[in-house]
């Protein structure tokens, strides 16, 4: 068979890509997985500058290919209020745990990229970056093109493909369902088609950057990857990647048979030997436990699928209490980390796709050459 855009673009072996997991791997899974044929990811949201340097060091002097992942998200304007009831609805777990709802700290967890991020990767020049939410405003865009990075972003509905297509993606992955992790999504239901969408900041804006808003987290347009991934493959020109619910072999060739020109994995690697996953959350991905997953907002503000814990039973997955996204993470993971202390894993949350079959205990890069087998 002819290659893939991807592979000749990037210089790859196989046009597969690990999905950037934050909290759950470092550059030592993106190496592994580059270094097998395929693209690692390093999530960047998380990293604090100075960590950011040295990771985008290592991966620069390893001379393979890899890709920088960012939010792109609209930082919310803090709203006492609604941090008061935020607090108001955690505050029977927090009494159960003996703990002060005064005591937890402040600062929203995750950053979206900035002037400050673009400047410290021209350092190193990433041969990929990659965006959730969108894209960056058009200077900051222009920004990262100036040294040849490929752009690619996720989009969750064929209208967000063809706003990425029009405002620059040089790929676009297809992020269905079944993905784990926060979802994509940006443009909220029943805006117009791209053509008529706004640019850069303002589009973000318009979209509801709102984080727990339920105006912004309609999930109703959302699709599975296989009715997704024809759909945006039939409007847009440039490439597309499928991702969410591909854990082996079939799911990669089933992916390339529906169009798609690349594959994105990422709860597969999850137990592989370079992620950070705990011993809790792997044993919960090998576990009947990971066939039960749902898309909440209780733990970051924003719609995000993991395995079912106690919170999310009782609150429900879906919820207006939480702050704004990524403001309601501070409470939440505050309430996590103490009671885990105490031994409980009640508000522990364990990100996982819908399809958790393929979490082996082994090398990301034996897991990404079982992968390739459905390729070639």
């Amino acid at each position: 068979m002819s290659s893939s855009p991807l592979e000749d673009r990037l210089g790859l072996r196989w046009p597969l890509l690990q999905a950037p997991m934050a909290g759950a791997q470092a550059s030592a899974m993106t190496l592994a997985v580059s270094g097998a044929g395929a693209l690692g990811a390093l999530p960047c949201a998380m990293l604090a500058p100075d960590a950011l340097r040295r990771e985008l060091a290592v991966m620069a002097a390893s001379g393979q290919p890899y890709n920088v992942n960012w939010f792109c998200h609209t930082p919310p304007v803090p709203d006492a209020a609604r941090e008061a009831a935020w607090r108001a609805a955690l505050k029977p777990y927090f009494d159960e745990l003996g703990l002060d709802t005064d005591a937890v700290p402040t600062g929203p967890g995750r950053a979206p990229f900035s002037a400050e991020a673009a400047e410290l990767m021209a350092e190193c020049k990433p041969p990929v970056v990659s965006f959730h939410y969108g894209l960056p405003a058009p200077a900051l865009l222009a920004r990262v093109k100036s040294w040849g990075a490929f752009v690619l972003s996720s989009a969750t509905t064929v209208r967000e493909a063809l706003w990425l297509e029009e405002h620059g993606a040089d790929a676009i992955i297809a992020q269905g369902l079944e993905a784990g992790g926060h979802r994509g999504h940006f443009l909220p239901t029943g805006r117009p088609e791209a053509k008529t969408a706004p640019s850069g900041g303002s589009a973000r804006r318009e979209a509801g950057e709102r984080g727990g808003d339920c105006g912004s987290d309609d999930l109703s347009e959302q699709m599975g990857t296989f009715a997704l991934l024809p759909q945006v493959v039939a409007a847009v020109r440039v490439p597309v990647i499928a991702a969410g619910g591909i854990a082996d072999a079939a799911g990669v060739r089933a992916a390339r048979a529906l169009g798609a020109q690349g594959v994105q994995v990422g709860t597969a690697y999850l137990c592989a030997d370079e992620a950070l996953t705990t011993p809790a959350h792997r044993a919960a991905l090998q576990s009947p436990a990971a066939r039960h997953t749902v898309i909440t907002n209780l733990v970051t503000g924003r719609p995000a699928r993991g395995i079912v814990n106690r919170v999310m039973r009782e609150l429900g997955p879906m919820s207006r209490a939480p702050s704004a996204f990524p403001l309601a993470t501070a409470a939440m993971a505050y309430l996590r980390t103490q009671a885990e202390k105490q031994g409980r894993l009640d508000f522990t949350h364990w990100w996982s796709g819908q399809n958790a079959s393929g979490c082996l205990s082994a090398p990301a890069a034996e897991i990404t050459r079982g992968l390739a087998q459905g390729w070639d």
